[in-house]
């Protein structure tokens, strides 16, 4: 359990910038051990999408609904470095080749592989965000407009995945794991 020093504790790193009262919130729920509690009573059900292929598909289908005229996505993935090396939940590429006398542009999407195993929501929120920098390139007011257009909850599910990483930091422990997720 982290120790709470001047009104703050290093498990809510995630959580900075909310409002004190916000962040008193959080702490109490970390100190009662009830942040899975809470999380699992609003999001009960892990997404199905498991598989690269899946992914691609699911990011495709966002895309074409909010995004039809962006530029086309080369390569969706899951990848298990990014959370760990990077700090990052998602990252959005763009690799600028010349072909003969053409020059080829390609975007790839990559999602944190601790996706795998969380709420529809939480993998909406992240790849709402991440196609949203296929438009705007900086963390703006027009780019959080676009994302609020494409989940229109999109403030509320990043709060709530930044209370799950909290949960993960403090306790360790996956909370919609599954035993196909074990084996894999």
């Amino acid at each position: 359990m982290p120790t709470i020093v001047s009104g703050s504790t290093p498990a809510l790193r995630y959580l900075q910038g909310y409002p004190t009262d916000t962040l008193a919130q959080v702490e109490k729920l970390l100190q009662e051990d009830r942040v899975a509690e809470w999380l699992l009573a609003k999001y009960p059900l892990a997404h199905t999408v498991r598989t690269d292929r899946a992914l691609f598909d699911y990011v495709q289908a966002l895309k074409a609904e909010y995004l039809r005229s962006a530029e086309p996505l080369s390569k969706v993935a899951f990848d298990a470095k990014l959370h760990i090396i990077k700090n990052a939940l998602g990252t959005h590429t763009a690799v600028s080749r010349v072909q003969g006398n053409k020059l080829k542009a390609k975007r790839e999407i990559r999602i944190a592989t601790l996706f795998k195993t969380v709420p529809d929501e939480f993998l909406r929120m992240i790849t709402v965000h991440e196609l949203a920098h296929l438009k705007e390139r900086a963390h703006d007011k027009a780019f959080y407009s676009l994302c609020k257009h494409m989940e229109p909850r999109y403030h509320q599910l990043e709060f709530d995945v930044r209370v799950y990483l909290t949960h993960l930091e403090a306790a360790g422990t996956s909370l919609w794991a599954t035993s196909m997720d074990a084996v894999v």
